[in-house]
């Protein structure tokens, strides 16, 4: 009889020892968290490294921010309320709401009025949100959040979250990142909004080199759309416009932590246009079998193009977090394919094989 792998605990009970949680917290968890690193045979050959992709999207909600909702919504569980409220582009609601009512929990997602992708949407109304357009942007959704949550009996559970709970658990990906590789990369890529990701990376990379279990910290890489880029711009965008609308954020709560990530690890943020971000994700899809949101392929439309300008020395073991799946938002690739040209045929072997071309 072959012999079976232990079920997959969830972020807090495999990584509890490096979590801020007691032993009588209850515990919301799906399964988030152990999801696949995957060797880019495409990325490697254009830059040189040894390039690996940390598909997030495999988490149980289709995005990263499963790894920090379970830790919020354990964490409000445990204080008792019963109303938690989220600030979204989308990815953000469909997670909150999924862990709070799993948790028995009422959950309000605010969204910008008609700017969410459908995919994400959906999650969040067949998890029965109660879900909230705002006449604004993403920045004005965290906003009244905010105000929601210091006014009434609610919890905010965004990144932003004072008491540092949803970094707490995203930062976990570092730590299978370095459990799978054996050490930290050189380079971690990541796409950058509201920056609690890339927060949150750094964190867990610093804990487990400290701790002994790392021998090195990697150079942490961000990237944000142009059209939303207030960290490389050094000023805030009040009407962020971009493609990738996950990291569509003009304004972000954890901008001084990212800069922080940068300059401390001796790494970048730089910004990548809204067609080259495309262009990575369809390579991602049709080279490596991944596919992914286009917010998710910002990184690897960065490292392309530092690679192509020169700027990336070869040899090194990099590694970019894709985010969220790519069937969280199908419109954007749908569109930009176009008529894809489908070959009609009758159900005949020799005439499906001559329209294909079969010897």
């Amino acid at each position: 009889m072959a012999e079976v792998s232990r079920l997959w605990r969830g972020v807090i009970e495999e990584y509890r020892a490096w979590l801020p949680v007691s032993p009588t917290m209850p515990v919301v968890t799906l399964g988030e968290g152990g999801t696949p690193l995957v060797a880019s045979a495409w990325l490697s050959e254009a830059t040189g490294c040894e390039v690996w992709v940390k598909v997030e999207g495999d988490n149980p909600t289709g995005s990263f921010k499963d790894r920090g909702m379970t830790m919020a919504v354990s964490r409000a569980a445990d204080a008792g309320v019963k109303v938690v409220i989220c600030a979204s582009t989308g990815n953000t609601s469909a997670s909150a709401a999924a862990y709070a009512v799993r948790a028995g929990l009422v959950p309000v997602v605010l969204v910008p009025e008609g700017r969410i992708a459908q995919g994400k949407l959906a999650q969040a109304i067949v998890h029965r949100a109660r879900l909230v357009q705002v006449k604004g942007n993403f920045d004005d959704c965290l906003k009244l959040a905010r105000g929601l949550c210091e006014q009434y009996s609610a919890v905010l559970v965004n990144s932003a979250n004072p008491d540092g709970y949803r970094l707490a658990g995203q930062k976990t990906a570092a730590f299978e990142i370095v459990d799978v590789l054996g050490d930290a990369p050189d380079i971690h890529v990541l796409p950058v909004g509201n920056a609690g990701n890339i927060t949150a990376y750094w964190a867990g990379y610093q804990e487990y080199a400290k701790a002994g279990r790392a021998q090195r910290r990697p150079r942490m890489w961000g990237f944000q759309a142009a059209g939303a880029a207030p960290i490389v711009s050094g000023a805030p965008v009040e009407h962020p416009e971009t493609v990738a609308t996950a990291i569509r954020v003009g304004n972000p709560a954890r901008w001084g932590d990212a800069v922080a990530a940068r300059d401390e690890s001796g790494g970048r943020i730089d910004a990548v246009p809204d067609e080259a971000i495309l262009a990575a994700q369809a390579g991602l899809a049709a080279r490596d079998g991944v596919f992914v949101e286009p917010a998710s392929a910002v990184g690897v439309a960065g490292l392309l193009r530092v690679a192509e300008a020169g700027e990336l020395d070869r040899g090194q073991t990099v590694v970019i977090t894709v985010t969220g799946h790519g069937l969280k938002d199908v419109a954007t690739p749908l569109e930009v394919a176009g008529d894809v040209g489908a070959i009609v045929v009758p159900p005949e072997p020799d005439a499906a094989a001559r329209a294909l071309d079969l010897d």
